[in-house]
């Protein structure tokens, strides 16, 4: 397929998408790689547009360049926002009181502080992103060092084996202390971000490193 054929494709993708605005989104296309410009109402419809490019097929990886254009005449103040996100975070029962610190600066919330696991910090990063007047999030949450390096890998391996989206067989997953790298091929971008979740859902892994190539004729390959 064509850059050309590519970037149609995913333009028409976001057209029948009903909680994005296509008209405010530009899309181009360079060998497989679909870059998104232009501004959205709210993060999800972000998360949603470079979620729909990237199920195209064809489409190798996606840069999302949108930019967040929150509605301005009942925007918070940075007090009020900072309140709201201590608040949001004091209420969320999967993050220990006390380990996390929020600062504010023009509506960008910035997190820090030391959690167990990664299914932690990206909870932390939810409760906070949605907020009114929120326009983009710094994680600086750390995870703690020392795991398990066998059962990491062996949990990993697992979760991929159960998501029917990836073929584990041709995934391999190397554990360094709490880095996981993920080495092979696989069908779809999509395909390559579902791996990478799988990874950083195992207890104590601090870093993903995905290595993964996205060959979308590979399994035809493979059982030709």
């Amino acid at each position: 397929m064509s850059d050309r054929d590519l970037r149609e494709a995913v333009e028409e993708a976001l057209d029948w998408e009903p909680i994005v605005n296509a008209k405010r989104i530009g899309v181009s296309a360079k060998d497989g790689v679909i870059t998104l410009t232009g501004h959205v109402d709210s993060f999800p419809q972000k998360r949603e547009a470079e979620k729909v490019a990237g199920l195209v097929s064809g489409v190798k990886a996606v840069a999302c360049e949108l930019e967040v254009a929150l509605p301005t005449p009942d925007e918070p103040t940075d007090e009020e926002l900072a309140r709201a996100a201590s608040n949001a975070i004091g209420l969320n029962t999967l993050l220990p009181k006390g380990t996390i610190q929020v600062w504010v600066d023009n509506g960008r919330v910035t997190l820090e502080g030391t959690l167990d696991s990664q299914q932690q910090r990206k909870s932390a990063d939810q409760c906070v992103r949605f907020l009114a007047g929120v326009k983009d999030v710094n994680n600086h949450i750390v995870i703690k060092q020392g795991v398990n390096r066998i059962a990491v890998k062996t949990q990993i391996e697992a979760g991929l084996l159960r998501n029917a989206q990836l073929d584990a067989n041709n995934i391999n997953v190397e554990v360094r202390s709490g880095r996981v790298i993920l080495r092979g091929t696989v069908q779809s971008w999509i395909e390559r971000e579902e791996a990478e979740r799988a990874a950083w859902g195992a207890p104590g892994v601090s870093d993903v490193d995905n290595l993964l190539d996205v060959n979308p004729l590979s399994n035809l390959v493979a059982h030709y």
